[in-house]
Protein backbone atom coordinates (compact mmCIF):
# COMPACT_ATOMS: atom_id res chain seq x y z
CA UNK A 1 0.00 0.00 0.00
CA UNK A 2 1.37 3.39 -1.01
CA UNK A 3 0.43 6.26 1.28
CA UNK A 4 -0.20 9.56 -0.48
CA UNK A 5 -1.01 13.16 0.36
CA UNK A 6 -2.80 15.28 -2.24
CA UNK A 7 -2.33 19.05 -2.08
CA UNK A 8 -4.98 20.63 -4.28
CA UNK A 9 -7.35 17.68 -4.05
CA UNK A 10 -10.44 19.59 -5.23
CA UNK A 11 -8.85 20.91 -8.43
CA UNK A 12 -8.69 19.20 -11.81
CA UNK A 13 -5.47 17.26 -11.18
CA UNK A 14 -6.41 16.53 -7.57
CA UNK A 15 -9.80 15.04 -8.40
CA UNK A 16 -8.29 12.94 -11.18
CA UNK A 17 -5.58 11.75 -8.78
CA UNK A 18 -8.29 10.53 -6.45
CA UNK A 19 -10.00 8.88 -9.43
CA UNK A 20 -6.82 6.84 -9.88
CA UNK A 21 -6.81 6.00 -6.16
CA UNK A 22 -10.41 4.79 -6.44
CA UNK A 23 -9.50 2.59 -9.41
CA UNK A 24 -6.88 0.81 -7.30
CA UNK A 25 -8.19 0.80 -3.71
CA UNK A 26 -5.85 -2.05 -2.76
CA UNK A 27 -2.80 -0.01 -3.79
CA UNK A 28 -3.24 3.37 -2.10
CA UNK A 29 -4.08 4.96 1.26
CA UNK A 30 -4.85 8.69 1.42
CA UNK A 31 -3.02 10.27 4.36
CA UNK A 32 -4.01 13.92 3.90
CA UNK A 33 -5.98 16.23 1.63
CA UNK A 34 -5.83 19.98 1.02
CA UNK A 35 -8.37 21.74 -1.16
CA UNK A 36 -10.24 24.96 -1.89
CA UNK A 37 -13.77 23.67 -2.55
CA UNK A 38 -15.17 23.12 0.95
CA UNK A 39 -18.16 21.00 -0.06
CA UNK A 40 -16.12 18.72 -2.31
CA UNK A 41 -13.25 18.50 0.19
CA UNK A 42 -15.67 17.35 2.91
CA UNK A 43 -17.04 14.68 0.55
CA UNK A 44 -13.50 13.55 -0.26
CA UNK A 45 -12.64 13.36 3.44
CA UNK A 46 -15.70 11.22 4.08
CA UNK A 47 -14.80 8.86 1.25
CA UNK A 48 -11.01 8.55 1.67
CA UNK A 49 -10.76 9.09 5.45
CA UNK A 50 -7.51 11.09 5.61
CA UNK A 51 -5.84 11.81 8.94
CA UNK A 52 -5.31 15.49 8.12
CA UNK A 53 -7.16 18.11 6.06
CA UNK A 54 -6.14 21.66 5.21
CA UNK A 55 -7.98 24.65 3.71
CA UNK A 56 -6.96 28.13 2.65
CA UNK A 57 -8.02 30.26 5.61
CA UNK A 58 -9.13 30.06 9.24
CA UNK A 59 -12.63 31.12 8.20
CA UNK A 60 -12.86 28.20 5.75
CA UNK A 61 -11.58 25.92 8.49
CA UNK A 62 -14.46 27.02 10.70
CA UNK A 63 -16.90 26.33 7.86
CA UNK A 64 -15.65 22.84 7.13
CA UNK A 65 -15.09 21.68 10.72
CA UNK A 66 -18.71 20.56 11.28
CA UNK A 67 -18.54 18.57 8.03
CA UNK A 68 -15.50 16.53 9.08
CA UNK A 69 -15.08 13.55 11.34
CA UNK A 70 -13.85 14.58 14.79
CA UNK A 71 -10.69 12.47 14.47
CA UNK A 72 -9.42 14.46 11.44
CA UNK A 73 -6.75 17.07 12.19
CA UNK A 74 -7.72 20.37 10.56
CA UNK A 75 -5.17 22.95 9.35
CA UNK A 76 -5.25 26.06 7.18
CA UNK A 77 -3.11 28.50 5.23
CA UNK A 78 0.43 28.00 3.96
CA UNK A 79 1.31 26.49 7.33
CA UNK A 80 -1.38 23.90 6.76
CA UNK A 81 0.07 22.95 3.37
CA UNK A 82 3.52 22.57 4.91
CA UNK A 83 2.09 20.47 7.75
CA UNK A 84 0.40 18.11 5.33
CA UNK A 85 3.44 17.96 3.06
CA UNK A 86 5.97 17.09 5.74
CA UNK A 87 4.29 15.69 8.84
CA UNK A 88 2.33 12.62 7.79
CA UNK A 89 3.21 8.99 7.09
CA UNK A 90 2.76 9.58 3.35
CA UNK A 91 5.32 8.05 1.00
CA UNK A 92 4.40 10.50 -1.75
CA UNK A 93 3.07 14.05 -1.91
CA UNK A 94 1.15 15.07 -5.03
CA UNK A 95 1.58 18.84 -5.38
CA UNK A 96 -1.46 19.89 -7.41
CA UNK A 97 -2.12 23.30 -5.87
CA UNK A 98 -2.27 26.17 -8.34
CA UNK A 99 0.42 28.80 -8.57
CA UNK A 100 3.57 29.69 -6.64
CA UNK A 101 1.81 28.90 -3.33
CA UNK A 102 3.02 25.33 -3.87
CA UNK A 103 6.70 26.18 -3.42
CA UNK A 104 7.01 26.05 0.39
CA UNK A 105 5.03 22.84 0.74
CA UNK A 106 7.04 21.14 -2.01
CA UNK A 107 10.31 22.09 -0.33
CA UNK A 108 8.94 20.87 3.01
CA UNK A 109 7.98 17.52 1.48
CA UNK A 110 11.45 17.17 -0.03
CA UNK A 111 13.09 17.92 3.32
CA UNK A 112 10.89 15.21 4.85
CA UNK A 113 12.11 12.72 2.23
CA UNK A 114 8.78 12.28 0.45
CA UNK A 115 8.49 11.32 -3.19
CA UNK A 116 7.09 14.25 -5.17
CA UNK A 117 4.35 13.85 -7.77
CA UNK A 118 4.86 17.22 -9.41
CA UNK A 119 1.82 18.86 -10.97
CA UNK A 120 2.61 22.37 -9.73
CA UNK A 121 4.89 23.63 -12.49
CA UNK A 122 5.26 27.05 -10.86
CA UNK A 123 7.44 25.43 -8.18
CA UNK A 124 10.21 24.73 -10.68
CA UNK A 125 9.56 27.87 -12.70
CA UNK A 126 10.07 30.19 -9.74
CA UNK A 127 12.71 28.26 -7.79
CA UNK A 128 13.99 25.43 -9.96
CA UNK A 129 17.58 25.78 -8.81
CA UNK A 130 16.58 25.51 -5.13
CA UNK A 131 14.10 22.65 -5.59
CA UNK A 132 16.31 20.44 -7.76
CA UNK A 133 19.34 21.04 -5.54
CA UNK A 134 17.43 19.99 -2.41
CA UNK A 135 15.87 17.01 -4.18
CA UNK A 136 19.32 15.77 -5.23
CA UNK A 137 20.72 16.31 -1.74
CA UNK A 138 17.86 14.38 -0.11
CA UNK A 139 17.70 11.68 -2.81
CA UNK A 140 14.05 12.55 -3.49
CA UNK A 141 12.63 11.76 -6.96
CA UNK A 142 10.62 14.45 -8.74
CA UNK A 143 8.08 12.45 -10.73
CA UNK A 144 6.36 14.64 -13.36
CA UNK A 145 2.58 14.58 -13.69
CA UNK A 146 2.18 17.06 -16.55
CA UNK A 147 1.44 14.98 -19.64
CA UNK A 148 4.33 16.50 -21.61
CA UNK A 149 6.97 15.97 -18.94
CA UNK A 150 5.64 12.52 -18.15
CA UNK A 151 5.99 11.70 -21.86
CA UNK A 152 9.63 12.85 -21.95
CA UNK A 153 10.31 11.02 -18.67
CA UNK A 154 8.93 7.81 -20.15
CA UNK A 155 10.86 8.24 -23.41
CA UNK A 156 14.12 8.66 -21.47
CA UNK A 157 13.72 5.47 -19.43
CA UNK A 158 16.84 3.37 -19.93
CA UNK A 159 18.52 6.04 -22.05
CA UNK A 160 21.65 8.13 -21.46
CA UNK A 161 21.19 11.90 -21.34
CA UNK A 162 24.43 12.39 -23.30
CA UNK A 163 22.74 10.67 -26.24
CA UNK A 164 19.85 13.16 -26.34
CA UNK A 165 19.87 15.70 -29.18
CA UNK A 166 16.76 17.53 -28.03
CA UNK A 167 13.28 17.10 -26.60
CA UNK A 168 10.09 18.44 -28.16
CA UNK A 169 7.07 19.42 -26.11
CA UNK A 170 3.86 19.34 -28.12
CA UNK A 171 1.17 22.00 -27.74
CA UNK A 172 -2.48 21.78 -28.70
CA UNK A 173 -2.64 25.53 -29.27
CA UNK A 174 -5.54 25.94 -26.88
CA UNK A 175 -8.95 27.45 -27.49
CA UNK A 176 -7.81 30.05 -30.04
CA UNK A 177 -5.16 28.23 -32.04
CA UNK A 178 -6.88 28.99 -35.37
CA UNK A 179 -7.72 32.65 -34.67
CA UNK A 180 -5.75 35.61 -35.97
CA UNK A 181 -4.33 38.28 -33.69
CA UNK A 182 -7.10 40.61 -34.84
CA UNK A 183 -9.79 38.05 -33.94
CA UNK A 184 -8.32 37.67 -30.45
CA UNK A 185 -9.38 41.22 -29.60
CA UNK A 186 -13.01 40.13 -29.31
CA UNK A 187 -12.76 36.79 -27.46
CA UNK A 188 -14.54 36.26 -24.14
CA UNK A 189 -13.79 34.35 -20.97
CA UNK A 190 -16.37 31.75 -22.00
CA UNK A 191 -14.62 31.31 -25.37
CA UNK A 192 -11.22 30.92 -23.69
CA UNK A 193 -12.43 28.21 -21.31
CA UNK A 194 -13.49 25.87 -24.13
CA UNK A 195 -10.33 23.80 -24.52
CA UNK A 196 -10.61 21.51 -27.56
CA UNK A 197 -8.83 18.47 -26.09
CA UNK A 198 -8.20 18.53 -22.35
CA UNK A 199 -10.32 18.84 -19.22
CA UNK A 200 -8.42 21.28 -17.01
CA UNK A 201 -8.99 24.05 -14.50
CA UNK A 202 -9.79 27.61 -15.59
CA UNK A 203 -6.32 29.06 -15.03
CA UNK A 204 -4.48 26.34 -16.98
CA UNK A 205 -7.05 26.52 -19.78
CA UNK A 206 -6.40 30.26 -20.17
CA UNK A 207 -2.65 29.64 -20.00
CA UNK A 208 -3.05 27.11 -22.78
CA UNK A 209 -4.77 29.71 -24.96
CA UNK A 210 -2.00 32.28 -24.40
CA UNK A 211 0.72 29.57 -24.64
CA UNK A 212 1.99 30.66 -21.22
CA UNK A 213 1.34 27.11 -20.06
CA UNK A 214 3.78 25.77 -22.65
CA UNK A 215 6.29 28.43 -21.69
CA UNK A 216 6.10 27.36 -18.04
CA UNK A 217 6.53 23.75 -19.19
CA UNK A 218 9.66 24.70 -21.14
CA UNK A 219 11.23 26.21 -18.02
CA UNK A 220 10.12 23.22 -15.95
CA UNK A 221 11.63 20.82 -18.51
CA UNK A 222 14.95 22.67 -18.25
CA UNK A 223 15.10 21.85 -14.54
CA UNK A 224 13.58 18.37 -14.67
CA UNK A 225 15.88 17.04 -17.38
CA UNK A 226 18.92 19.31 -17.06
CA UNK A 227 18.76 20.52 -20.67
CA UNK A 228 19.77 23.89 -22.09
CA UNK A 229 16.95 25.83 -23.73
CA UNK A 230 18.53 25.31 -27.16
CA UNK A 231 17.72 21.61 -26.74
CA UNK A 232 14.05 22.16 -25.83
CA UNK A 233 11.65 22.63 -28.75
CA UNK A 234 7.89 23.23 -28.99
CA UNK A 235 5.66 21.97 -31.81
CA UNK A 236 1.99 22.71 -32.44
CA UNK A 237 0.05 19.44 -32.54
CA UNK A 238 -3.72 20.03 -32.54
CA UNK A 239 -4.82 16.45 -31.79
CA UNK A 240 -2.77 16.03 -28.57
CA UNK A 241 -2.02 12.39 -29.44
CA UNK A 242 1.78 12.62 -29.25
CA UNK A 243 2.32 14.14 -25.83
CA UNK A 244 6.02 14.85 -26.39
CA UNK A 245 9.06 13.15 -27.90
CA UNK A 246 12.82 12.81 -27.64
CA UNK A 247 15.24 12.89 -30.56
CA UNK A 248 18.61 11.21 -30.03
CA UNK A 249 22.00 11.92 -31.59
CA UNK A 250 21.50 9.18 -34.18
CA UNK A 251 18.25 10.93 -35.32
CA UNK A 252 16.05 8.20 -33.78
CA UNK A 253 12.87 9.62 -32.26
CA UNK A 254 11.06 8.05 -29.31
CA UNK A 255 7.58 9.42 -28.62
CA UNK A 256 4.82 8.73 -26.10
CA UNK A 257 1.30 8.56 -27.53
CA UNK A 258 -2.14 8.18 -26.04
CA UNK A 259 -5.61 9.65 -25.86
CA UNK A 260 -5.62 12.98 -23.96
CA UNK A 261 -6.54 11.91 -20.42
CA UNK A 262 -4.59 13.19 -17.42
CA UNK A 263 -5.25 10.03 -15.43
CA UNK A 264 -2.59 8.23 -17.47
CA UNK A 265 0.40 10.42 -16.47
CA UNK A 266 -1.01 10.75 -12.94
CA UNK A 267 -1.19 6.98 -12.54
CA UNK A 268 2.30 6.52 -13.99
CA UNK A 269 3.72 8.91 -11.40
CA UNK A 270 1.85 7.17 -8.57
CA UNK A 271 2.89 3.66 -9.61
CA UNK A 272 6.35 4.27 -11.12
CA UNK A 273 8.20 2.15 -12.18
CA UNK A 274 5.23 -0.19 -12.53
CA UNK A 275 2.42 0.15 -15.05
CA UNK A 276 -1.09 -0.79 -13.98
CA UNK A 277 -4.32 -1.28 -15.87
CA UNK A 278 -6.18 1.94 -16.65
CA UNK A 279 -9.84 2.61 -17.53
CA UNK A 280 -8.77 5.18 -20.12
CA UNK A 281 -9.87 4.37 -23.68
CA UNK A 282 -6.95 2.82 -25.61
CA UNK A 283 -5.63 4.81 -28.55
CA UNK A 284 -6.60 3.50 -31.98
CA UNK A 285 -4.35 5.00 -34.65
CA UNK A 286 -6.67 3.58 -37.30
CA UNK A 287 -9.57 5.58 -35.84
CA UNK A 288 -7.44 8.72 -35.57
CA UNK A 289 -6.39 8.32 -39.18
CA UNK A 290 -4.05 11.29 -39.35
CA UNK A 291 -2.28 13.67 -36.99
CA UNK A 292 -0.91 17.11 -37.82
CA UNK A 293 1.94 19.38 -36.80
CA UNK A 294 2.85 23.02 -37.31
CA UNK A 295 5.97 24.98 -36.47
CA UNK A 296 5.48 27.27 -33.50
CA UNK A 297 4.81 30.89 -34.46
CA UNK A 298 6.40 33.11 -31.80
CA UNK A 299 4.78 36.22 -33.27
CA UNK A 300 1.34 34.64 -32.91
CA UNK A 301 2.17 33.39 -29.40
CA UNK A 302 4.49 36.05 -27.89
CA UNK A 303 4.10 34.68 -24.35
CA UNK A 304 6.00 31.56 -25.37
CA UNK A 305 8.83 33.72 -26.72
CA UNK A 306 8.88 35.64 -23.42
CA UNK A 307 9.06 32.40 -21.45
CA UNK A 308 12.08 31.19 -23.43
CA UNK A 309 13.77 34.57 -22.92
CA UNK A 310 13.09 34.52 -19.16
CA UNK A 311 14.33 30.95 -18.88
CA UNK A 312 17.60 31.80 -20.61
CA UNK A 313 18.08 34.90 -18.43
CA UNK A 314 17.37 32.85 -15.30
CA UNK A 315 17.49 34.36 -11.83
CA UNK A 316 14.22 36.04 -10.86
CA UNK A 317 13.06 36.58 -14.47
CA UNK A 318 10.94 33.36 -14.53
CA UNK A 319 9.47 34.33 -11.15
CA UNK A 320 8.39 37.69 -12.53
CA UNK A 321 6.98 36.06 -15.67
CA UNK A 322 4.90 33.62 -13.63
CA UNK A 323 3.66 36.17 -11.06
CA UNK A 324 2.64 38.69 -13.72
CA UNK A 325 0.75 35.99 -15.59
CA UNK A 326 -1.11 34.76 -12.50
CA UNK A 327 -2.38 38.26 -11.77
CA UNK A 328 -3.23 39.00 -15.40
CA UNK A 329 -5.16 35.75 -15.85
CA UNK A 330 -7.11 36.35 -12.63
CA UNK A 331 -8.03 39.83 -13.88
CA UNK A 332 -9.14 38.43 -17.24
CA UNK A 333 -11.29 35.78 -15.56
CA UNK A 334 -12.94 38.54 -13.49
CA UNK A 335 -13.70 40.49 -16.66
CA UNK A 336 -11.40 43.40 -15.77
CA UNK A 337 -9.20 43.23 -18.87
CA UNK A 338 -9.49 41.85 -22.43
CA UNK A 339 -7.65 38.70 -23.45
CA UNK A 340 -4.72 40.35 -25.23
CA UNK A 341 -3.96 42.48 -22.18
CA UNK A 342 -2.66 39.33 -20.44
CA UNK A 343 0.43 39.29 -22.63
CA UNK A 344 0.70 43.09 -22.55
CA UNK A 345 0.84 43.06 -18.74
CA UNK A 346 3.46 40.30 -18.72
CA UNK A 347 5.64 42.12 -21.24
CA UNK A 348 5.33 45.47 -19.42
CA UNK A 349 6.27 43.86 -16.09
CA UNK A 350 9.31 42.17 -17.62
CA UNK A 351 10.49 45.45 -19.17
CA UNK A 352 10.60 46.95 -15.66
CA UNK A 353 12.08 43.90 -13.97
CA UNK A 354 15.51 44.18 -12.38
CA UNK A 355 16.89 40.66 -12.42
CA UNK A 356 18.62 38.97 -9.48
CA UNK A 357 20.90 36.10 -10.46
CA UNK A 358 20.84 32.94 -8.31
CA UNK A 359 18.23 34.29 -5.82
CA UNK A 360 17.58 32.74 -2.44
CA UNK A 361 14.06 31.99 -1.23
CA UNK A 362 13.54 35.42 0.32
CA UNK A 363 14.57 37.17 -2.91
CA UNK A 364 12.18 34.97 -4.90
CA UNK A 365 9.33 35.78 -2.53
CA UNK A 366 10.10 39.51 -2.66
CA UNK A 367 10.15 39.42 -6.47
CA UNK A 368 6.88 37.51 -6.55
CA UNK A 369 5.18 39.99 -4.21
CA UNK A 370 6.47 43.10 -5.99
CA UNK A 371 5.59 41.74 -9.44
CA UNK A 372 2.02 40.93 -8.40
CA UNK A 373 1.61 44.45 -7.06
CA UNK A 374 2.80 45.99 -10.33
CA UNK A 375 0.66 43.67 -12.48
CA UNK A 376 -2.43 44.43 -10.42
CA UNK A 377 -2.05 48.16 -11.02
CA UNK A 378 -1.41 48.12 -14.77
Amino acid sequence: MKRITVLGSTGSIGTQTLDVVSMHPDQFVVEALAGANIKLLAEQAQLYKPKKVSVGTKQLAEEIRPLLSSDIELHWGNEGLVELAANTEADMVVTAVMGSVGLHSTLAAIEAGKQIGLANKETLVTAGHLVTERARAKGVPLLPIDSEHSAVFQCLNGERMKDVAHITLTASGGSFRDLTREQLREVTVEDALKHPNWSMGAKITIDSATMVNKGLEVIEAHWLFGLDYEHIHVLLHPESIIHSYVEFQDTSIVAQLGNPDMRVPIQYALTYPERMKSPVKPLSLAEVGAIHFREMDFDRFPCLRLAFECGKIGGTAPTAFNAANEIAVARFLRGEIPFLHIEAIIEHVLEQHVNIANPDLSAIEACDHETRSIAARL
